[in-house]
């Protein structure tokens, strides 16, 4: 229990400055009136030229704005549930909040690396940097109270696993089917636009679908790894396939190319990892650390 203190400051700070940062993302709406940009393989891109994504492309400001519409409506407060969870010892409370400090971490890693330059830099960074050190200080607080040993027999180790490595495996192949032909053919890869590389998908293949298959498999063998990290990548992606299943909306509504599959994989993935995260929590047993 040492940490939790720390635990709780770092955590309120980073929703705070996470709310600020997204409200300001949603709400600036000043016009601007940059032309189209040529990339380095030739592509005219579009840019927004409006509030503080002006200069980030059509389809890159429309997906940040409905990651700050996801981060405000459901990743915040789920923060705020796990803190109240937390408050009343409750182990459930800190899988919860591993889980979306994962969310936050892995979103403002993307805002930092990925998104055109803007007044926001800083916050972005010091979002990553707080939630990161949240997220580190949680995996230990679980692991030296021994509350991954709370799971009750009930826990869906095979079907879980087996999920894991399926959601591990169309992201995968969804992400390699847009990078490969780039490669054969020595092309830009769809998405790139004016931006220097792909950011999402160096986060997916390095971090996320890795940790899928790595897992699936020590939840399959009932290591305590699995079953924290598979909690947390439960509780990560409920957040995180919302707000990709956010942005196709924006997108399709702002007349970008988005395709079916993309369309219709997130949000199923968020469907089953809401199911999943009720039997999970279900499956923790009510006790205190």
């Amino acid at each position: 229990m040492k940490s939790m203190k720390t635990i709780k400051i770092l955590t309120v700070i980073s929703i705070i400055l996470a709310g600020i940062v997204s409200l300001i993302g949603i709400c600036s709406s000043g016009m601007k009136q940059y032309s189209d940009v040529t990339s380095v393989y030739g592509e005219t891109i579009k840019l927004y030229n409006k509030g503080l994504y002006a200069r980030d492309s059509v389809s890159m400001a429309n997906q940040a704005i409905a990651q700050d519409f996801i981060t405000i409506v459901v990743g915040i407060p789920l923060v705020l549930l796990s803190l109240y969870f937390i408050n009343k010892r409750k182990a459930k409370g800190l899988f919860l909040l591993t889980g979306t400090m994962a969310y936050i971490l892995y979103t403002y890693t993307s805002y930092s690396f990925l998104m055109i330059y803007n007044p926001l830099y800083l916050a972005y960074v010091a979002i990553m940097a707080i939630s990161f050190y949240a997220f580190v200080l949680c995996i230990k607080e679980i692991l030296q109270e021994g509350i991954c040993n709370c799971f009750t027999e009930q826990f869906p180790v095979k079907t879980l696993s087996r999920f894991l490595w399926a959601t591990g495996f169309i992201i995968g192949l969804m992400w390699l089917g847009r990078i490969m032909p780039s490669i054969v053919n020595h092309t830009a890869p769809f998405g790139l636009e004016h931006y220097s590389t792909l950011g999402v998908q160096s986060l997916d293949l390095g971090f996320i679908v890795p940790a899928c298959f790595v897992s699936g498999y020590l939840l399959k063998k009932k290591n305590q790894w699995g079953y924290l990290l598979s909690v947390v990548i439960v509780c990560k992606a409920v957040t995180m396939a919302a707000a990709v299943s956010a942005m196709a909306i924006f997108m399709r509504i702002n007349g970008v190319v988005v395709s079916n599959a993309e369309m219709g994989i997130f949000p199923a993935i968020m469907i089953i990892c809401i199911y999943f995260m009720r039997r999970l929590f279900g499956d923790i047993r009510d006790s205190e650390f």
